[in-house]
């Protein structure tokens, strides 16, 4: 499983190369459509031809990413899949409620985080010490919430509130709750 933090900035790399080229070909079609002595002269096929470069572009790109975003896997094959460890995580009143004060797995050990919520809607971030994010979920009172992750570096993380429940979730953090060992 590639580390989201690798994904975001290949992503970013990526989307922000394929933004240049619908700019560029936004331009493009400005000339074309307003240079002087030629003014509304486009050529369809020319037009269809950018058109259809752009669509294929676009989807190969994001074929191309879909397969390097970390939960998407784990997603998929979760009807085959055991969790190695399950954290049953309470939250009410603006407050987490672990099961034990430090959260323990091995690193490749799959981590089942099944949050319930009493009250508000809330999130729950798994974020490192630089603070980027790890994964996240949003957890609704009266549904299932539960974030199932593989774990692949070792490390302390933090659980915060990803989600505005109210002027006091700013205080949602939790450091160090989670230690991933070799």
């Amino acid at each position: 499983m590639v580390d989201s933090s690798v994904v975001l900035n290949g992503q970013t790399i990526a989307y922000t190369i394929y933004a240049v080229v619908v700019i560029l070909f936004m331009l493009a079609i400005g000339y074309m459509l307003t240079r002087e002595g030629k003014a509304g002269v486009l050529k369809t096929s020319l037009f269809s031809a950018l058109v259809v470069f752009l669509i294929i572009l676009g989807v190969s790109l994001h074929i191309a990413t879909n397969v390097t975003i970390p939960w998407v896997k784990i997603d998929l094959d979760r009807h085959n899949l055991t969790a190695d460890k399950v954290v049953n995580i309470k939250v009410a009143n603006h407050e987490f409620k672990l099961p034990e004060e430090t959260i323990t797995a091995k690193v490749g050990d799959l981590v089942l985080f099944d949050v319930v919520s009493y009250d508000l809607t809330y999130g729950f971030g798994i974020f490192r010490k630089d603070n980027t994010m790890v994964a996240q979920m949003q957890v609704v009172p009266g549904h299932r919430n539960d974030l199932l992750w593989k774990f692949e570096k070792p490390g302390e993380y933090t659980i915060r509130s990803t989600e505005y429940s109210g002027p006091s979730g700013h205080q949602m953090i939790i450091k160090n709750a989670i230690v991933i060992t070799k």
